[in-house]
């Protein structure tokens, strides 16, 4: 028997996935659909699928990435809002072994009700990329892993670490919440029609137990720190209109629980004696860990200073 070399089996997948490129795409949607079956295969393998996992898969297309996942696993459920699409990954399965397990969900990824699944994997229509993870990570119960495919500058936001140029509050967030590695490069001329940006696949491991942190509350501090990330965070925290918004939050939160507004109170005064409680004055958020934003958000909430 022949061996079965890498290049010999991209020839016998490349024409069951080209069998797909009827429709044509609607790069409005983000559509456009993943061809090299190596890179699709690839994806998959790095979910480590286990024969009992039912997976969710954002935005299948025309199922390149599904029919190598099916055989895998004991169930899919695959969210595609174009019903073209759709009509075209039905068919592609009709009467394969694999049908019965293949479930479609027509319609908009974000207005969807998501069923249990304990694995995602998605080739992610790069629009709706943040809303996508974090209606993932807010998910109940939770899931085991996510594979999914981003835009290179949006990936490398999610894995950003302090110091970096591209460390945000998506980062910061989204590493609240889950473990994130880098785990491929995917170059343009993968994908039909090629996008006029190139990609990568990120792993997205929920923390499980997430962490006991109001989600909301610690946002709205990182507004504020990430607004101007180089400054210093006394210099973020002395703008008035942070200062109005924290005051009203105070005085709403002293209500709330009967307690009375100091007669001399000054939310300025109250922020810097925050800060330098905790030696923070001169910190700057591009350059703070996970660690510092915590810190300070009990300080503050310790203080009855809220951002919610």
């Amino acid at each position: 028997m022949p061996k079965l070399t890498a290049k010999t089996a991209k020839k016998t997948t490349a024409t069951e996935d080209m069998r797909a490129f009827g429709p044509i795409f609607n790069k409005d949607l983000g559509q456009h659909i993943l061809k090299n079956p190596l890179v699709a295969q690839g994806i998959v393998d790095k979910a480590n699928l286990i024969s009992s996992d039912t997976v969710l898969e954002i935005g299948p297309g025309t199922g390149n990435l599904t029919v190598r996942i099916l055989p895998a696993c004991k169930k899919v459920y695959a969210v595609e809002m174009d019903p073209r699409l759709a009509a075209e990954l039905q068919k592609r399965v009709h009467g394969t072994s694999e049908q019965k397990k293949l479930n479609i969900l027509l319609g908009d990824f974000m207005k969807t009700d998501l069923p249990y699944f304990d694995v995602c994997i998605s080739n992610t229509p790069y629009q709706i990329s943040s809303v996508l993870v974090f209606k993932l990570l807010e998910h109940r119960p939770l899931f085991r892993v996510a594979i999914l495919m981003f835009q290179r500058e949006f990936a490398l936001r999610l894995v950003a670490k302090p110091g970096d140029e591209l460390y945000c509050r998506l980062s910061v967030n989204v590493q609240l919440l889950a473990k994130v590695d880098h785990v491929m490069k995917v170059g343009k001329n993968n994908f039909r029609p090629p996008p006029k940006v190139e990609s990568s696949v990120v792993r997205l491991e929920p923390k499980n137990p997430p962490p006991p942190v109001n989600f909301k509350e610690f946002d709205g501090l990182l507004r504020i720190l990430f607004t101007r990330k180089h400054k210093t965070f006394s210099a973020n925290f002395k703008q008035t209109s942070v200062l109005d918004i924290l005051e009203q939050n105070y005085k709403t939160y002293c209500a709330a629980h009967e307690m009375m507004v100091e007669p001399d109170f000054d939310m300025k005064s109250k922020v810097v004696n925050v800060l330098e409680s905790v030696n923070m004055s001169d910190k700057r958020a591009a350059k703070c860990d996970l660690d510092d934003f915590l810190n300070l958000l009990l300080a503050f909430n310790t203080a009855n200073i809220h951002f919610s």
